[in-house]
């Protein structure tokens, strides 16, 4: 009997023993253009954040806007690149989640309107009978703003053009769509526009600008409370990491389409969260 207890009080002994799993902290992306692009910048960015932070850190793709979003609400993502848009809706559901930091070209966002210059387009009133493209249904500068500056002028996309807008899922894809000439026009984020024609990407001839919106604030990184999970201090560390990051890594934050990451709060997309309401995105 002796003998099986020292047996079982040495099993225990080696149990307590046995290290505990170290907590990842996850990063994600909403999937707004070629998964390449995505995956090297934030594989990179979750290397740096390990590094300055001595947090172990893996960025985990999203399939969808949506997923992105539903990953953050259950905290199985940590820290998440959000658009306005899916940025108030992911921080609405998870207590003490905020907006940390974005890129300068961030306060000053805007979204152009595109057309296939095989038709006749000079402003937002020439879309009535035109096909249309958004991006994502759930994107900022794809949808939710191109949307409502349409309303400000009067026109309700799904009795304004030939035929209820489509939804492409990206940016890169709403302006592919437009140059093949499958819509006549579409609405998608300018960074994702000026980069591309800049790489020589778009066909300048098929397809043109022909409205650039407003500014509003957009993208956004936002965080949940990992003070709980990865010790006090760690959300402080992130933010520090985030905002030194372009200088440390130009080549990869061009992958951005900006020279770094500055501090934002809440309070900046509460205009972003009023128009979702109007439009009853958001209840």
């Amino acid at each position: 009997m002796k003998k099986i207890l020292l047996l079982v009080l040495l099993t225990l002994t080696l149990m307590g023993c046995q290290p505990k799993e170290e907590a990842t902290l996850i990063i994600g992306g909403i999937p707004d253009q070629n998964t390449s692009t995505l995956t090297e910048r934030f594989d990179e960015l979750a290397k740096y954040i390990e590094k300055e932070t001595g947090i172990k850190t893996e960025y985990v793709p999203s399939a969808d806007y949506a997923a992105l979003v539903t990953g953050f609400s259950r905290e199985e993502v940590h820290l998440g690149w959000f658009g306005g848009l899916t940025g108030v809706q992911a921080r609405s559901q998870v207590e003490g989640s905020e907006a940390i930091a974005h890129r300068p070209r961030d306060a000053e966002f805007e979204s152009v309107f595109i057309y296939n210059t095989a038709n006749t387009i000079e402003n937002l009133n020439d879309l009535k009978d035109k096909s249309f493209t958004f991006g994502s249904e759930s994107s900022t500068s794809g949808h939710l703003m191109p949307r409502f500056f349409l309303m400000e002028v009067g026109l309700t996309p799904e009795e304004t053009f030939s035929d209820i807008p489509n939804y492409s899922g990206s940016h890169d894809k709403t302006w592919k769509l437009v140059e093949s000439g499958t819509f006549d026009a579409g609405a998608l984020n300018i960074a994702v526009w000026e980069s591309a024609v800049d790489e020589g990407k778009v066909d300048t001839d098929k397809v043109k600008v022909f409205y650039t919106t407003p500014h509003y604030f957009d993208y956004n990184w936002s965080i949940t409370d990992v003070d709980k999970t990865f010790g006090q201090g760690s959300k402080d560390k992130i933010k520090s990491a985030l905002l030194k990051f372009g200088a440390d890594n130009p080549e990869i934050m061009a992958l951005f389409q900006d020279t770094g990451f500055v501090e934002t709060n809440n309070d900046n997309y509460q205009a972003i969260l009023d128009v979702a309401k109007s439009l009853d995105i958001i209840e």
